[in-house]
């Protein structure tokens, strides 16, 4: 899961895939905005076949608490 929303992140933002960690924050250390974080939200649930919920996932402040909320949505 982890690997695959890297994946996502860098369609959106000019960051090699291994600079990204589980702690890595979308706003302050990625670069993202505001439209780029709905972007990638739709991009995600295209590709795991989930529908986010926006209000929880914006809570999701690093690329880890977003892969586990995937991942949680995933098992649903």
């Amino acid at each position: 899961m982890f690997d695959k929303v890297k994946e996502i992140i860098c369609e959106y933002v000019e960051v090699e895939p291994d600079e990204i960690t589980e702690e890595s924050r979308f706003i302050e250390d990625l670069g993202f905005n505001s439209y780029d974080v709905m972007c990638m939200m739709g991009d995600a649930e295209d590709n795991f076949d989930v529908e986010i919920d926006q209000e929880e996932a914006v809570k999701c402040k690093t690329v880890g608490e977003f892969a586990k909320y995937l991942g949680g949505l995933a098992d649903e």
